[in-house]
């Protein structure tokens, strides 16, 4: 990831995110509560690894990685899925 990819970013806008977020099979209350927020993701650098933070009202997700390693991720309290 390049570094000029750090920073902070903030959602404008969202195009289909219930239609993804129903894929993903996220439940109606969760969905809804979701749409309504206005995320906020920090991306920085520290040292060679790269640490994302999604920052909301309702709940805070952080996760960390170095570039070219695969690494495993739970997204719990989000749609608790296993990632990799």
């Amino acid at each position: 990831m390049p570094v000029s990819l750090c920073g902070t970013w903030d959602m404008v806008s969202n195009v289909n995110l219930e239609g993804y977020m129903i894929a993903l099979g996220i439940s109606l209350c969760t969905r809804k509560i979701a749409l309504k927020l206005k995320h906020r993701k920090v991306i920085d650098q520290v040292g060679d690894r790269y640490v994302a933070k999604t920052l909301s009202t309702f709940r805070n997700y952080t996760f960390s990685f170095r570039v070219n390693e695969e690494f495993e991720e739970f997204t719990k309290g989000l749609d608790d899925r296993h990632c990799k």
